[in-house]
């Protein structure tokens, strides 16, 4: 599951504001500003469209072995340039 902190590292990382990333999701901007916040947690296949507007942003999201997220990378780390 995707959480707060990796959100806002992968936005980083990609250079979106919130709203980028609200308009690339298919998400209100309420929706990504409370999530990072921590307000509160979106709604499943609200939270599925963050993680796959990030991940196809080019984000890999990392997650430990008992599945708690653990960070954020590039997901093509090991390719090299055209």
């Amino acid at each position: 599951m995707l959480s707060p902190e990796q959100s806002r590292a992968a936005r980083g990382w990609l250079d979106w504001t919130q709203e980028e990333l609200a308009k690339r999701a298919g998400v209100s901007l309420s929706t990504v500003r409370d999530f990072e916040k921590g307000r509160r947690a979106p709604i499943p296949n609200n939270l599925a469209a963050l993680r796959s507007a990030l991940e196809n942003g080019g984000v890999g999201l990392l997650f430990d072995e008992a599945g708690k997220p653990a960070g954020v990378g590039c997901r093509d780390a090991g390719r090299q340039p055209d």
